[in-house]
């Protein structure tokens, strides 16, 4: 199969000014940071759009507007536009769906995170003073992908060419990208806590959202997480029947997939267990984030087993 090289170049092209528009996103929001008003107290109910009996509340959750909060988000969403392009003409370049191989795996999980926070921020613009917490690790990743994971745009191996692929491998590209930003919002709920406990002075952290409000992003968007994730353990199971005759065998990514759904779902049970909520559940979603970083990485570039061959499924 013949690949259409100008669309492959293009699809690098667009790659770079991806990074560079979520670079300046990351400056806008850090200007917001650093120059933005201190949000408003928050109750738990309002600072997600809620009151305290799950009605809607009108204009809960909004912080007052913030000129660099806005063009940080405007920003964040051209460069998810160019970051999906990204794909797209990497697809169509080698007439295929972008996902064959960790780097594009990879860049399709960091887009699925900013399309994420770029939701939430437009439900509830109190969040988006986590932007300059999200896009950095976004531009870091999207860096390191570029520099250690690339590969040139070509067909598929062949064990990948099934239509098991767009099930299985979106299905995970989905649940990793929500997660992605779901760990985010813990490790800031922690740091939030901290600061509050010990009255700190830290201007930075005092402008994050209130702790209750990150602590909600972070449990919402592990529910949405959590069903896709069990769905791509499951497909990927099926394909293993398929392609293997075998549904289960514990390969090294098999079973780092199955413990990363281990711990989520005791993220989700201690979420609402007595002794658990707050401070220890948050420490489980960022083991949780931990354990998806370390299984797309380290058990796919490492370690050795039947996914070996493309990092992905």
């Amino acid at each position: 199969m013949s690949v259409d090289q100008s669309l492959a170049d293009l699809s690098d092209t667009l790659f770079s000014i991806s990074v560079a528009v979520y670079s300046v996103a990351v400056v806008a929001f850090s200007a917001q940071l650093a120059f933005g008003r201190r949000p408003a107290r928050e109750l738990v109910g309002a600072a997600v759009g809620a009151g305290p009996d799950g009605t809607s509340i009108p204009g809960a959750g909004r912080a007052p507007s913030s000129r660099w909060g806005l063009i940080g988000l405007a920003l964040t969403a051209l460069g998810a536009l160019v970051h999906a392009a990204v794909l797209v003409t990497r697809g169509m370049a080698a007439d295929r769906l972008p996902w064959g191989n960790m780097y594009e795996f990879a860049t399709a999980v960091v887009l699925v995170g900013v399309v994420s926070f770029v939701v939430l921020a437009v439900r509830v613009p109190g969040v988006r003073t986590m932007g300059a917490f999200v896009l950095a690790p976004v531009v870091l990743s999207l860096v390191a992908i570029g520099l250690f994971l690339y590969t040139e745009t070509g067909p598929l191996v062949a064990a990948l060419r099934s239509s098991w692929l767009a099930v299985h491998v979106s299905s995970a590209i989905l649940g990793f990208g929500v997660f992605f930003v779901s760990g985010i919002a813990s490790v800031l709920y922690l740091l939030r806590v901290r600061h509050d406990a010990t009255g700190g002075s830290s201007s930075v952290l005092s402008r994050l959202p209130a702790a209750a409000t990150l602590d909600r992003v972070a449990h919402r968007t592990a529910v949405f997480g959590f069903p896709v994730w069990t769905f791509a353990v499951i497909a990927g199971a099926i394909w293993a029947e398929s392609a293997w005759g075998r549904f289960w065998g514990w390969d090294p990514k098999e079973t780092w997939a199955f413990i990363a759904w281990v711990v989520y779902a005791g993220y989700l049970h201690a979420r609402t267990t007595a002794g658990w909520r707050g401070r220890p559940a948050a420490w489980v979603n960022v083991v949780g984030l931990v354990v998806m970083v370390f299984n797309l990485l380290y058990v796919n570039m490492v370690s050795t087993g039947l996914h070996s061959y493309a990092g992905v499924s």
